[in-house]
């Protein structure tokens, strides 16, 4: 066949094909092993047996599992990544909740929980670490020379957690 000064060639008319099938069905091969295979895998399958090898299932298999282990260390991950957000979030809050009242007030909170019957926030937020809200860990500040009598309150506060975090830092010291 010729398209523009170019040769090519073109498939055989469908008898030959035909022709192909049977002589290979007289050969003792399956017409599909004869045609379509390389010849060592035409021997696995010349006795007419269907569906995959051994070592076909234990490629796919073990493929299957690698990206599988893959797939598990990300998800795992992105669940730690989103906890750390969450807690970055949770104590810039409780930091922002104690400067405000010691800025209307004059003073720090005795407490957390003075944060939320004073209005500064709704509730306090569950550590995501700890998954308590118990386990928040105050620091309080330092006594005022000049006022003795002063109270004492929460200058700043910090994750209850001992693990540490994917860059190496413990939560206990953000």
């Amino acid at each position: 066949m010729m398209i523009d000064g170019t040769r090519y060639s073109a498939l055989p008319p469908p008898r030959t094909l035909r022709r192909a099938r049977r002589s290979s069905k007289s050969e003792g091969g399956g017409a599909r092993a004869a045609l379509s295979e390389p010849d060592g895998v035409a021997k696995l399958r010349a006795g007419g047996s269907k569906g995959f090898t051994l070592m076909e299932l234990l490629i796919v298999v073990s493929l299957i599992m690698i990206l599988a282990a893959i797939t598990l260390a990300g998800y795992r991950n992105a669940i730690i990544s989103a906890k750390e957000a969450v807690l970055k979030e949770d104590l810039f809050r409780l930091r922002d909740a104690i400067d405000q009242h010691y800025a209307d007030k004059a003073e720090y909170p005795a407490s957390l929980d003075d944060l939320v019957s004073a209005g500064y926030m709704r509730e306090l937020p569950v550590d995501p670490f700890t998954r308590s809200k118990d386990t928040w860990q105050t620091i309080l500040a330092e006594p005022d020379p000049n006022n003795p009598i002063a109270m004492i309150g929460v200058y700043d506060v910090k994750s209850g957690s001992e693990e540490t975090a994917l860059d190496g830092t413990k939560y206990a010291d953000w």
